[in-house]
């Protein structure tokens, strides 16, 4: 058998495909499929079956699209009410693929239902276990996406199912999770590309812990998640509509500008230092890298009409491909090239960036203002002496708070503190953006 990972770098979480003797499983597959149907048409293998591990809070599926388009069985757990056809199965059903098998086990913690599906090679051994947001490399998923009320009761059933999952299964079963690199579906941050039982024993924390150590730990880390969550479990379960990665319409410069006027969402996508030194003022600056998708996802106005700006058309429709990804949709137009050009004529906007050493050589001057827009968990490890500490997830909500005059404004790395640099950005502000690591924050003794 032949398990390949299909990597969402920018959400954090993998999908796979399972093939054997041209006949191919895929589990938990994203919403822009053709990337699945490359890869089984390059390995000659017919999709038979599409398996979910849960209805996912932090992506749209792309598993009912996939099997509407291949005809393959398409298996949700018997639990989940959605608006579709599928083969509902529950624990101890199987699933036969021909060369090859998945056992259910109903493993609850993530959500209510959720499933995970054990690989059996013709022999009938276990070779791999797909654990979606359950046992994840050195972690567990977080178990507060359904609901408050229903986080301490889930939590305790993560603790169970992930200790049942070692006690059914052999040290040499590999960990297949859907989650756990880099998405805000992991409970806390996972170890590794890859896992066994035998290694989950010694690092997961259901596996080490006692449960009440277990269930006290993991609540106590949870920490914010993107706010488009919300929308995801609803629109999963009703049945995505079909993707569209076309190019979004092209706008010309007077159209882009009344756009901006208008106060619409015209998100530029070009790298952060560029962004800083030219653009259209008014619009919103979201560097298309690994974190792209996670942080305008929480910030966007959900069903907004959305116009991106970006260096080439490649760049716009990949941020298109990223977007659709968790549902948006709604992309009205398009700008692509030099951005002089799209000003056509109008004075371009900028501010300045900087990193620690030069915060350093000003900070504790009169009517400066160090802006941290990390996570609240980050700032109380460790922040810089008089910092105003405002999420980025908050900072719109917000924006009132922040004072006028001179704003140094940082993050973890530069990325968030890029975002928030544009957002902030006014007649009534000279903003500065740290464009550096915040490690270096310590090295220049400006941490409390």
């Amino acid at each position: 058998m032949d398990v390949t990972i299909i990597d969402t770098s920018g959400l954090g979480d993998r999908s796979y495909l399972v093939c054997e003797d041209n006949v191919a499983a895929v589990i938990d597959p994203q919403r822009d499929i053709d990337r699945v149907l490359e890869l089984a048409a390059d390995r000659g293998a017919t999709i038979t079956h599409v398996l979910e591990t849960h209805i996912h809070n932090d992506y749209i599926t792309g598993g009912l699209e996939l099997a509407r388009t291949v005809d393959a069985e398409y298996v949700v757990a018997a639990g989940d009410d959605v608006g579709y056809d599928r083969r509902a199965v529950g624990d101890g059903d199987v699933i036969d693929v021909g060369p090859f098998r998945f056992s259910v086990m109903h493993t609850p913690g993530h959500t209510h239902h959720h499933v995970s599906y054990v690989l059996h090679d013709a022999a009938g051994k276990a070779a791999g276990v797909f654990t979606g947001g359950s046992m994840l490399h050195g972690t567990t998923g977080r178990t507060d996406l359904i609901g408050a009320e229903y986080t301490k009761e889930l939590t305790h059933a993560q603790f169970h199912s992930v200790r049942r999952l070692a006690a059914e299964l052999t040290d040499d079963v590999q960990i297949y999770p859907t989650h756990g690199f880099g998405s805000f579906c992991s409970a806390s941050p996972a170890s590794g590309d890859s896992s066994t039982i035998a290694q989950e024993r010694t690092t997961n924390p259901a596996l080490t812990n006692d449960e009440q150590t277990y269930v006290d730990q993991l609540i106590a880390g949870l920490s914010d998640y993107p706010a488009y969550y919300a929308h995801m479990g609803v629109i999963n379960a009703d049945g995505p509509a079909p993707v569209d990665l076309s190019l979004p319409e092209p706008v010309d410069a007077a159209e882009l500008r009344r756009r901006i006027d208008a106060g619409e969402w015209v998100v530029d996508l070009r790298s952060r230092t560029a962004f800083a030194a030219r653009h259209l003022s008014g619009t919103m600056g979201f560097e298309l890298s690994t974190q792209f998708v996670t942080y305008l996802g929480w910030l966007y106005a959900w069903g907004a009409p959305l116009t991106l700006v970006g260096d080439d058309v490649d760049q716009i429709l990949k941020a298109r491909r990223e977007l659709s990804r968790i549902g948006v949709d709604n992309i009205t137009g398009s700008a692509a090239g030099d951005i002089a050009a799209l000003a056509d004529g109008e004075s371009l906007a900028g501010y300045r960036v900087a990193d620690f050493a030069d915060l350093a050589k000003i900070h504790g001057v009169e009517d400066l203002t160090v802006l941290d827009v990390r996570q609240r968990h980050e700032y109380d490890d460790s922040h810089i002496a008089g910092a105003v500490n405002i999420p980025l997830h908050e900072l719109i909500a917000r924006l009132d708070h922040v004072p006028r005059g001179q704003v140094w404004v940082h993050c973890g790395s530069g990325y968030r503190a890029s975002i928030a640099a544009s957002l902030i950005d006014s007649p009534e502000r000279s903003v500065v953006l740290v464009d550096d690591e915040f490690g270096n924050a310590a090295a220049h003794d400006l941490t409390a």
